[in-house]
């Protein structure tokens, strides 16, 4: 089990499973959000191209603005499009 801090209201430290990984990336769709903090549109860019060359399908997304959570048809559009989300920020 890993621990999975949520620092919005948890007062103690929740056992969760971790996700299941894919062995491969072949056939799956991987979204890439950027929650919009600087410099973050770069790294998902560069990581988008380097999954490209290997002939992973990639789709880009990025949040509104990174002080609130995505909103909830971002986050639908994401769920229902890709099969795994890397989540990136920057700072």
């Amino acid at each position: 089990m890993t621990a999975i801090l949520d620092p919005t209201a948890e007062r103690a430290p929740t056992a969760r499973p971790a996700a299941a990984r894919p062995k491969a990336f072949d056939g799956l769709t991987v979204g890439l959000l950027d929650i919009s903090k600087p410099r973050g549109d770069y790294f998902m860019i560069k990581l988008g191209e380097a999954l490209g060359q290997a002939g992973v399908a990639v789709r880009h997304y990025q949040k509104p603005t990174f002080t609130k959570p995505a909103p909830t048809a971002l986050r639908q559009e994401i769920a229902e499009a890709c099969d795994l989300v890397v989540e990136g920020l920057a700072d």
